[in-house]
């Protein structure tokens, strides 16, 4: 609550990354046991990689700091110098993690143009590279669920099957870049445990809209998982008493899934609005909580920014016009009608 004098909240909406621990959380992680974890001595560490694992119907989990690292981790373990990996034109593995396959894994990447970030069972296959010495190896396929550049974009179950087919048919590892996936499975309706069928490994991000402070999980077999730690160690990945963070996630799969469908209301509300406003000339329908929109020509984009942030309200960039709003748990109604406000205001 404000008082009179006071500068109301500033509404962050540059990304579900920038929410801060509930009281509940923090009791959570301060009341946890801890050990070393890189003795594997951590009871916390221990309970969230199983409780993950489990809920995807895989045998073991990895804590990790970021979903930067699983995601890298996961395609070290899976490929090897002179191979390829099959991904989409703007997947996060490729666009934003900083050339990671190439410093890591000394792999190719075949890029193909995705609808809205998704790809067909039939584009995957056609990119499989034939036995020929001047060719990469093609080992790996890399999808993102949801996809981020797609705007929160949702892969169907059966689309996800018919990838998991080719692949398995031509002896290819499938790795999904899961950082909002439990927004994909809220949206959907979709089962997590039908995943661990479809994907020999799977990477889930605890700190996006589920609300904890930092960290990531990387799920496969327990023989995957066993070769991915060596790889985590040597990017200095091992951690000791990390069951503190662990507690926040371990907390936010008991608490903080379902609660991602207000986000997603809020998302569609946010796109109501922003259709409404003259100077907006396209909105992406949001399936999740993203939501990315172009302005037209009569409102820069650098303008626009700075015009939100004097309301106090944050946005990133998306490229050449386009922005993006991310709606998360520090994003209640009363902050999405100040956001209403704001943009209704910018067209007067």
């Amino acid at each position: 609550m404000t008082t009179e004098n006071s500068t109301p909240p500033v509404i962050d909406l540059r990304s579900d990354t920038v929410t801060k621990p509930t009281p509940a959380m923090l009791a959570a992680m301060m009341a946890a046991p801890v050990g070393d974890d890189v003795y594997e001595e951590d009871p916390t560490v221990r309970r969230l990689e199983e409780m993950a694992a489990a809920r995807f119907g895989l045998e073991a989990g990895l804590f990790c700091p970021s979903g930067t690292m699983t995601n890298q981790i996961a395609i070290k373990a899976h490929t090897e110098p002179l191979s390829e990996v099959i991904c989409e034109q703007t997947a996060h593995v490729y666009l934003w993690e900083v050339g990671g396959i190439a410093f890591h894994s000394g792999a190719s990447v075949a890029l193909l143009p995705g609808e809205r970030g998704r790809l067909t069972a039939a584009q995957v296959e056609a990119a499989i590279r034939p036995e020929n010495v001047h060719y990469p190896t093609t080992r790996l396929v890399c999808l993102e669920n949801t996809h981020n550049r797609g705007g929160g974009s949702c892969y169907a179950l059966d689309d996800l099957r018919a990838i998991s087919e080719v692949a398995q048919r031509h002896g290819i590892a499938r790795h999904l870049d899961g950082a909002r996936i439990f927004n994909a499975l809220v949206a959907t309706g979709q089962r997590s445990e039908d995943y661990g069928q479809l994907f020999d490994s799977i990477s889930v991000c605890l700190s996006k809209g589920l609300g904890t402070p930092v960290g990531s999980v990387l799920l496969g077999s327990a023989a995957f998982i066993k070769k991915c730690k060596r790889i985590r160690k040597v990017m200095g990945g091992g951690w000791r008493q990390a069951g503190f963070l662990a507690a926040a996630g371990i907390y936010a799969l008991e608490n903080n899934v379902a609660r991602l469908a207000d986000d997603h209301r809020r998302a569609a509300r946010l796109a109501e609005a922003l259709r409404a406003q003259p100077y907006v000339a396209e909105v992406l329908n949001p399936e999740t909580n993203l939501v990315i929109f172009r302005l037209d020509d009569t409102q820069p984009a650098a303008e626009f920014l700075a015009a939100l942030e004097r309301h106090g309200i944050r946005a990133s960039s998306f490229g050449p016009q386009w922005i993006r709003f991310v709606t998360h748990l520090d994003v209640d109604d009363a902050g999405l009608a100040r956001v209403e406000a704001a943009l209704a205001g910018l067209a007067a």
